[in-house]
């Protein structure tokens, strides 16, 4: 991990993985999070036994992707997996979060379709209370993620400052080796999270641009 100012570290998140390979590839390239979709009926959905043994093979903490669960479903999922992050990726409530947060020692992370500034406020406003952090991701009319659609990194520059310390920005949506550096130059954010970026095609992931895409983000931040 690279240390931020304040000593928090900068971290990176490889998600959408579907196999152990990719998910030892990417920790042998220093990720510092492995993610997949717990949630069935996507394109790189698995089963929660799958996020087990990427967090029994590699050491690393893994995030549990869900999409419009239920509490215990979600609860069920993050437990089967031995999941360190739920990561909530539909239309949950702050609600939801809390009774989530009760259920178990991870940390919730909810993600957010952003297309302006305000949406970003009110998300702050929203969740800033009671998720670890909050994952902004490109809009789309259909789809929940991993779409590989960018946010408008413009929005999101001027707010910065307003996330609260203990609540970690990470930045997805779009990313890739080509334009990462770029996302955390001009952003900041604590994690960056990439899925079909580094993907030769969907959830079969290129080690190359994995390693690529990890040595360009933390040389950024450095």
């Amino acid at each position: 991990m690279t240390e931020l100012a304040g000593g928090r570290p900068f971290r990176v998140k490889i998600c959408g993985l579907t196999r152990v390979e990719d998910g030892l590839a990417a920790a042998g390239a220093g990720a510092d999070y492995l993610g997949f979709i717990a949630s069935g009926g996507h394109a790189r959905s698995v089963s929660a036994s799958l996020g087990a043994e990427l967090a029994r093979e590699t050491g690393l903490p893994v995030v549990a992707v869900v999409v419009d669960e239920t509490v215990d479903r979600m609860a069920a999922l993050a437990a089967a997996a031995g999941a360190s992050v739920v990561q909530l990726h539909g239309e949950e409530t702050p609600g939801a979060l809390t009774a989530l947060r009760d259920r178990g020692p991870w940390k919730l992370w909810k993600a957010l379709r952003v297309r302006t500034r305000e949406e970003v406020e009110d998300g702050i406003a929203r969740f800033g209370a009671v998720a670890d952090g909050l994952l902004l991701d490109g809009w789309h009319p259909g789809l929940a993620g991993g779409t590989g659609t960018r946010f408008p990194w413009e929005v999101v520059a001027p707010v910065r400052g307003a996330f609260p310390s203990g609540l970690d920005f990470i930045a997805a949506g779009g990313l890739h080796p080509g334009n990462v550096a770029e996302a955390v130059e001009r952003m900041r954010p604590d994690v960056v999270d990439v899925s079909s970026g580094v993907e030769t095609s969907p959830g079969i992931k290129d080690p190359e641009r994995i390693r690529s895409f990890i040595e360009n983000a933390k040389r950024a931040r450095r």
